[in-house]
């Protein structure tokens, strides 16, 4: 038997919300499902990341609550250049989006910065230091 990861989902409380702060690292969305509650964008590889309202969820999970606390989940973006994640972490913040923690070098040899999406889960940024 062989597996391979085909898609990363998230479950979001406003889908238009969640797709205009992912569109921030160029990920274009299909809305051929957006009236299900049920969005994809294309990563490359073969691999999605989906984005389903939280009602979309709960027609098929009627037991599903939204977690709290902590993010549990953390998708991490890779930058070609340490300035790029500088960049992209002021943007967010100009956009009205919350930062974790600002951009920082980490001792295993990343410009690293985290911030918060719309929902809760972990947004990394990150690029090698030359």
């Amino acid at each position: 038997m062989s597996t391979k990861v085909a898609a990363i989902g998230i479950v979001v409380a406003d889908l238009s919300v969640s797709i205009a702060f992912y569109e921030h690292f160029g990920l274009a969305f299909t809305e051929a499902d957006a009236s299900d509650g049920h969005v994809e964008a294309d990563l490359g590889n073969g691999l999605r990341l989906m984005l389903d309202s939280e009602a979309s969820i709960q027609s098929f999970t009627s037991a599903w609550t939204r977690p709290f606390g902590s993010p549990r989940t953390t998708i991490a973006f890779q930058f070609d250049d340490p300035a790029d994640v500088d960049a992209k972490f002021a943007e967010l913040m100009d956009a009205g989006y919350h930062g974790l923690r600002g951009p920082w070098d980490a001792p295993w040899g990343q410009r690293y910065a985290s911030v918060i999406d719309p929902d809760g889960s972990g947004v990394d940024l990150f690029a090698l230091l030359s």
